[in-house]
């Protein structure tokens, strides 16, 4: 494939279902050559739309995954970039933990779902999340050095945080939005298709 389409299909395998204009602002791309690429792409059946948004079909996803090692070669001998990937990936096990913290609550020795009607505990939860991102915002301003379309990660994640802190809760886990974790989650698979490492179950 050429870089071009290597680009938009590797947008779509992070966002999974994805609109032109989430591929274009992953991958930092105007939307309508996004947009013009992925019908393109339609076209030739690489990729299936249903109701505008779309997602890779079978061929495109193993000629991607294909062309990661070329792509991304001198990205997987760097290592200034795999130290920080290594870093991201111990944060993220405090992440899961946190997130899992936000889900659930511990009421009279069983754990329940957390109904987030404890204002106190739920802002203690995000006043940690925030000490998270203030360490990852690092170890991204590494990653994008040799990524650079990786800025878009802390502007996504920022401003999830913001608006989490402001108030509005779903913005740390909802996945109907960019929330944090939403974000985060994309991130963590952009690095693993990057540096060709699997997602620990």
């Amino acid at each position: 494939m050429d870089m071009d389409a290597t680009m938009i299909f590797h947008g779509l395998a992070v966002k999974r279902h994805a609109r032109p204009e989430d591929v274009a602002r992953l991958i930092c791309w105007p939307h309508a050559k996004v947009a013009s690429q992925l019908n393109e792409a339609v076209k030739s059946g690489r990729v299936v739309e249903i109701s505008g948004a779309y997602t890779l079909g079978p061929l495109a996803r193993v000629a991607l995954e294909a062309d990661y090692s070329r792509i991304y070669a001198d990205i997987r001998r760097n290592d200034v970039f795999l130290a920080a990937y290594n870093s991201f990936e111990h944060v993220n096990i405090e992440l899961k933990s946190l997130i899992t913290d936000w889900q659930s609550v511990n009421v009279g020795g069983r754990i329940v779902a957390n109904d987030h009607s404890d204002e106190a505990y739920d802002m203690a939860i995000i006043d940690k999340l925030g000490g998270i991102h203030d360490r990852v915002e690092v170890i991204l301003t590494k990653l994008s050095e040799a990524i650079p379309r990786f800025t878009f990660y802390t502007a996504a994640l920022t401003q999830a945080l913001e608006r989490a802190e402001a108030g509005e809760i779903e913005w740390v886990s909802d996945v109907k939005i960019e929330s944090y974790h939403t974000v985060w989650f994309e991130l963590h698979e952009d690095l693993l298709r990057v540096t060709g490492n699997q997602r620990a179950e």
